[in-house]
């Protein structure tokens, strides 16, 4: 992935994030690696935001990715979308 394309997932991955993951805090606020559990993120948030993924970015995540660190920060969702869009 080029920074470039990093930078506009992550980008993407954040308006997700604020628009489906109901967090306590500003995600802007927060740094890509910041564990997005300890600032709320929810499991049924999780299921809305992963649901958004793959309506945004066209993918489905299959099972063996459904997991609490595929979604625990910015940028694991970032690595996940982007080997999923590949």
């Amino acid at each position: 992935m080029t920074d470039a394309t990093a930078t506009t997932d992550t980008t993407a991955v954040r308006e997700v994030l604020a628009q489906h993951g109901r967090l306590t805090v500003d995600i802007q606020t927060l740094d890509e690696d910041f564990d997005l559990y300890g600032a709320g993120l929810t499991s049924l948030a999780t299921v809305g935001i992963m649901l958004a993924l793959e309506d945004r970015f066209e993918i489905e995540f299959p099972e063996s990715m459904l997991s609490r660190s595929t979604f625990r920060s910015v940028s694991a969702i970032a690595e996940a979308v982007a080997r999923l869009a590949g």
